[in-house]
């Protein structure tokens, strides 16, 4: 195969992964003209791609010219989620903290600049349930998880400035907006060893959040938030419960050696 062959294939790679990408963001589907304006691509070309995605079963034609996911992409999706080994050994630990609690619980990796949830639990009963969603991203910096992470992450200013740059944008009137706000908070966290968001992400909603560790001076493969309305239950309050918090998430490293 010749490099421009090869270049080009790659190409229609991309834009088989660009389209499916668009009608994740339309969950209710979306129509030819839909997608290729998502995109930014001819409807011929987007054409062909979903033709790709149907014969694979990853996309599915409803009535009316409408495309949505298909079932095999949601099949394969959750298949490798429930066998996702950090699920297994995270699970019961978020599950126990929404039950105490009674308030949501994520588990979040740092992805770059962003957080990723990998995992939510919302309360069995009785409180509001949050709109974060498994997979669902927020910038690190206005986030308890975003700085636990960072915390364990980046050694000085210098490198958080390299990563994150130098002012941020201002989510709530809390948000931490400069590298050196930042940078302080960030020694905060790693001398208590706990992150705090103050309404900083969203207002009305503050969380504490701590990193999951396998052990004790390994890097943090993630982290824990309890997230809660802040009239209902305020950051005094669950920060008083840290130990608590703390150690259900111990457990893990005895779950992790077995």
């Amino acid at each position: 195969m010749t490099a421009g062959a090869d270049d080009e294939r790659l190409v229609g790679a991309d834009r088989v992964l660009a389209v499916m990408a668009a009608l994740a963001e339309h969950p209710s589907g979306a129509t030819l003209e839909d997608v290729a304006q998502h995109v930014g691509a001819t409807k011929s070309t987007v054409h062909r791609a979903l033709a790709t995605l149907r014969r694979a079963g990853m996309a599915m034609q409803l009535g009316r010219g409408v495309y949505i996911l298909g079932d095999e992409f949601y099949r394969l999706a959750f298949s490798s989620y429930a066998a996702r080994p950090e699920r297994a050994l995270i699970q019961p630990a978020i599950e126990e903290l929404a039950r105490r609690f009674g308030e949501t619980v994520h588990y979040a990796v740092l992805d770059g600049q962003e957080v990723v949830y990998r995992a939510k639990v919302d309360p069995p009963t009785g409180a509001i349930r949050l709109t974060s969603v498994i997979g669902g991203r927020n910038p690190a910096y206005a986030t308890g998880v975003g700085k636990v992470l960072l915390a364990d992450a980046v050694g000085s200013e210098e490198e958080l400035r390299a990563l994150l740059g130098d002012h941020y944008p201002q989510r709530t009137p809390r948000t931490i907006r400069t590298a050196e706000e930042l940078w302080s908070d960030l020694v905060r966290t790693r001398e208590r060893g706990y992150g705090v968001d103050d309404q900083e992400s969203e207002i009305g909603i503050n969380c504490v959040a701590l990193p999951v560790k396998l052990a004790t001076n390994a890097p943090a493969i993630g982290a824990v938030s309890i997230s809660a309305l802040a009239f209902r239950r305020p950051l005094a309050e669950l920060i008083e419960r840290v130990d608590e918090i703390q150690s259900v998430i111990s457990t893990l490293r005895g779950s992790a050696a077995e």
